[in-house]
């Protein structure tokens, strides 16, 4: 099959968060099966432009309302990545550092959607299936259904994943006009709550839906940020698909930013030394049980309870943990973090910013993962956790509810707990004080048991194929 994924994401060419790394693995192990598997996103102006080369493979004209635009399709030169690579490039929308945060996204990804669905027209042969990626390119299973410069494309399939369904890119129905003409008659498979919602409209127009883990599907039915009504009436044709991780990427056996590498034997003395050398940059206790948090600080990932949580953990459990953060988000958030840490020097590190190098680190040296979210579509952080031997501590919600088993139920190998708030992550912190000083031998049982879990995409690509060749 050629399976075209369509995302505004990608590691390792740009990446905000989990979207980049499944769009960055999930096309890999599909071509690994012996299918040819393309990505197709915007060309931002990122290292991994300026350090490939690109061959020059499309040029075309379209607009957007009454912006005439030239854009270009740029494909890698030499398949590094596992698969065939091709960037969107339009002057003066696409052309930027961020992937997000402008006031004009709206007109940049609806350019970007518009140029892919024309360049997909033109081809001489269609593909067997599009795969579109969170609301950034939900528009265009509608584009290929009721656009009419794009009705030779009504009969390719496409599939939607929600990836965080908390972002759905809604606007008003006053900036119609940004479409392309399209059968006026389906203005309700574009509408939501009186709104043009690409997120809506590509559960309703897309041949299958996926979310990234089975328990998030059925959260989307009851908590969906207004669009539960829909994900109940679409239920049919919707499926949750669990993502994997690159188990290439994520490999403390060979992953260069490890100090000390190691397996599931070793990894007792692996996991100390990398340890001791995270004691060392951010002046840490190695011999205390280390807590981390790695992700963004949104309250979306519960990160505004940190604070107050790491507090209240210290002072309540008498000084007999660290904690180390590591993401960048609100700014109230950083700035409450730098002052706990301030306040509880030695006992509290902090790096506010993205830094993959420290993050592998980090997984490798902490004993423990905290991840309080309020929202957890799948998460990847507890599957790299499990990977190098480091105890999740999850919220029971969305995929870590699917991936983590509590250490007190049968062959359990992580930490759960209910509620996102200061006392359940407290008392969640004396649990892992307590399996840290007083359950040795269950601990490093759980250590080796966990990295041996089998979360590679192996599985779930074989799912997508599965699903696909449905179609």
């Amino acid at each position: 099959m050629e399976i075209i994924h369509v995302s505004a994401e990608c590691y390792p060419v740009a990446k905000a968060g989990g979207l980049g790394d499944v769009v960055g693995a999930l096309p890999k192990y599909q071509s690994k099966a012996g299918h040819l598997a393309k990505v197709v996103m915007p060309m931002y102006r990122t290292k991994f432009l300026v350090n490939n080369e690109w061959d020059l493979v499309h040029e075309g004209r379209q607009q957007i309302g009454t912006h005439q635009f030239n854009y270009a399709i740029i494909k890698e030169k030499t398949n590094k990545l596992g698969f065939d690579l091709y960037l969107v490039d339009i002057y003066g929308l696409l052309d930027r550092e961020k992937i997000y945060g402008y006031d004009d996204d709206t007109d940049r990804f609806i350019a970007f959607q518009v140029s892919v669905a024309d360049w997909i027209s033109k081809w001489e042969h269609k593909p067997d299936i599009v795969h579109c990626h969170d609301y950034h390119t939900g528009f265009i299973p509608f584009f290929f259904k009721y656009v009419y410069q794009f009705k030779n494309l009504e009969s390719v399939p496409t599939v939607f994943t929600i990836h965080n369904g908390e972002y759905q890119g809604q606007f008003g129905w006053e900036r119609s006009n940004l479409l392309p003409g399209y059968d006026t008659y389906k203005w309700g498979f574009l509408d939501w709550d009186n709104k043009i919602n690409p997120f809506a409209s590509a559960v309703k127009c897309a041949w299958k839906v996926t979310t990234v883990s089975p328990s998030y599907l059925e959260e989307l039915k009851y908590a969906a940020n207004g669009v539960e009504m829909l994900m109940q009436y679409e239920q049919g044709k919707c499926v949750g698909i669990l993502n994997g991780i690159d188990t290439d990427v994520w490999d403390p056996s060979t992953d260069e930013f490890l100090v000390r590498n190691f397996n599931d034997q070793e990894v007792k003395e692996g996991k100390k030394k990398n340890k001791r050398e995270l004691a060392i940059r951010f002046g840490l206790d190695a011999d205390k049980p280390l807590i981390a948090f790695i992700g963004r600080l949104v309250g979306e990932k519960a990160a505004d309870i940190l604070p107050d949580a790491i507090r209240n953990s210290i002072y309540q459990h008498h000084g007999a943990v660290n904690f180390l953060i590591l993401g960048s988000g609100d700014p109230v958030v950083e700035a409450r973090l730098e002052e706990t840490k301030n306040q509880l020097g030695g006992f509290v590190g902090t790096y506010i910013g993205y830094n993959e190098a420290l993050s592998h680190l980090i997984y490798a040296g902490a004993d423990f993962l905290l991840m309080p979210s309020r929202v957890e579509p799948c998460g990847l952080n507890q599957m790299y956790a499990l990977r190098y031997g480091t105890v999740p501590m999850v919220r029971s919600t969305g995929g870590l509810k699917d991936t983590v088993r509590d250490f007190g139920d049968w062959q359990g190998f992580g930490i759960r707990f209910n509620n996102a708030d200061v006392n359940d992550v407290t008392y969640s912190v004396g649990r892992a004080i307590d399996l840290y000083y007083n359950k040795k031998d269950l601990y490093n049982w759980m250590r080796s048991f966990m990295m041996n879990i089998d979360h590679s995409w192996d599985a779930s690509a074989g799912d997508y194929l599965r699903l696909y060749q449905s179609l």
